[in-house]
């Protein structure tokens, strides 16, 4: 699965829906200052920036924050953040790469290994999981775009390397030097994507039990509450019955 989309709006459902959005609009806004501080302000020149914004906005992120968050790279007062990299082990055996944007590496580093420690998992060498993923462009767009035929050809033809189709809509996946590209064709054509993004996907998920599971789960939620940590990706499929008990 393409980072742990089976799961991700669990704390959502939990009536902690204000003090997460909260926290996901200051992490979309530290990386839209990021990539405009790294290219140029202008989102059609700047593909990751593009993709930042795609992303705030389907979070419904007010358009004054997104555009305060540009200005703030463009008059050269933000932070200096550095991205970093973390990979581990949770319960079970699974598999976790964790991204960030830091200020201060010592506290992420020191943050990230609490919370794996905490939850039964251990913080590994950077490559230590890695080559169980591979770092692909996504492109993602809601199922009533087009059906699965109609997307399959537009992706070959724009030079994606995969798609996945199902009810909840279509994932194209390319390469990573290619996603620009790729996401400025296909949105010519079908609208804007509902998310573009570099993600880590697991070549294999591992299956685990209930009580596993439940255990993966807090470690990613207690994982992603850290300020600056940006994304998560995991190798592990839940089951249904978990994801409704865990939703309940």
């Amino acid at each position: 699965m393409a980072g742990h989309s089976q799961f991700k709006n669990i704390m959502h459902r939990k009536g902690r829906v204000d003090a997460v959005r909260s926290k996901v609009f200051s992490k979309l806004a530290r990386e839209i200052t990021v990539a405009a501080k790294l290219g140029t302000p202008d989102p059609s020149m700047n593909p990751r920036l593009r993709a930042a914004i795609l992303a705030a906005r389907a979070e419904n992120m007010p358009k004054d924050n997104i555009e305060r968050a540009i200005k703030k790279a463009a008059g050269g007062d933000a932070e200096n953040y550095e991205e970093v990299r973390y990979e581990g082990y949770g319960p079970g055996g699974a598999a976790l790469i964790v991204e960030a944007q830091t200020d201060n590496r010592n506290r992420t580093a020191s943050d990230v290994r609490s919370a794996f420690t905490k939850s039964g998992g251990s913080l590994a060498e950077t490559g230590a999981v890695s080559f169980m993923f591979d770092h692909v462009g996504l492109v993602a767009f809601d199922a009533k775009v087009a059906d699965a035929d109609t997307m399959l050809e537009a992706a070959i033809e724009a030079g994606a390397d995969d798609v996945k189709s199902d009810e909840s809509g279509h994932e194209v996946t390319c390469e990573q030097g290619s996603l620009g590209e790729v996401a400025k064709t296909l949105e010519a054509r079908f609208g804007e994507p509902r998310r573009t993004a570099l993600i880590w996907r697991a070549q294999n998920t591992v299956d685990v039990d209930d009580e596993t599971a439940e255990k993966l789960i807090r470690l990613v939620e207690t994982i992603e509450d850290q300020d600056d940590v940006q994304n998560v990706f995991v190798n592990f499929a839940v089951s249904e019955a978990m994801l409704a008990k865990m939703q309940g």
